[in-house]
């Protein structure tokens, strides 16, 4: 049974969400601060929290930062009122795994949450290496010559993707599909924006790419 820490600050919407998710086979609790979900995220044994974004003491930015700067990799699903795509984008580049906008459908939301936990379930395990790195998925940790590279949640998981379907042709589709989730209406180049920023972080030279390669007018391939 999946367990599940919501965060939500408005009762009736905490009630709503615990009686669904509860009734459909999740183990939830409810928190309605961020301070407490800054607590609560740390302890082991969740599954996936589900963070809204406006809380009172801290809100959801201020809790997701804190939960990945403490190394938690937990998969954290965003609610948000909020529509305006920076504010989305930023999310997923602080550490999210998805967002909600609200209102949504306890429906979209089950599915949301199922596409969350199956994409973590495909994450290898062990380790990979290739040139001087090393992908540690055990501890969520990418390393260059035994050093820890500062990765964000998000360019961890697109890595995974590559070296999940390494020698293989991935369109920009594909890969926000895989490591931001199906249906995430951002636009194509954010791919671009992380795929250049995982190169200055695991290419020797990073303006001539060794193994996330471009495929002019169709995608990335990774070679390691």
């Amino acid at each position: 049974m999946p367990r599940i820490l919501i965060v939500e600050d408005e009762p009736d919407i905490a009630l709503g969400l615990r009686e669904d998710l509860g009734s459909h086979g999740f183990d939830v609790e409810v928190v309605r601060d961020g301070e407490s979900a800054a607590l609560r995220g740390k302890e082991p044994g969740w599954d996936l929290i589900l963070l809204d974004l406006m809380l009172p003491r801290k809100d959801g930015f201020d809790v997701c930062r804190e939960l990945r700067k403490d190394g938690v990799s937990t998969p954290i699903i965003m609610l948000t009122a909020r529509t305006h795509e920076a504010e989305k984008v930023m999310g997923l580049d602080i550490g999210a795994d998805d967002y909600v906008t609200k209102p949504f459908s306890p429906r979209e939301l089950r599915s949301r949450i199922q596409a969350v936990l199956r994409r973590t379930a495909e994450n290898p395990a062990g380790a990979y290496r290739f040139g001087e790195c090393e992908v540690d998925f055990d501890r969520g940790e990418v390393r260059r010559q035994g050093s820890v590279l500062d990765v964000t949640a998000l360019e961890f998981r697109l890595l995974a993707v590559f070296i999940r379907r390494r020698g293989r042709l991935l369109t920009r589709r594909q890969l926000l599909d895989a490591a931001w989730g199906a249906d995430t209406s951002i636009t194509d180049r954010v791919v671009d924006t992380h795929v250049l920023n995982l190169r200055k972080k695991i290419e020797p030279e990073p303006a001539r790419p060794r193994f996330l390669a471009s495929v002019r007018g169709m995608g990335y391939r990774f070679d390691g």
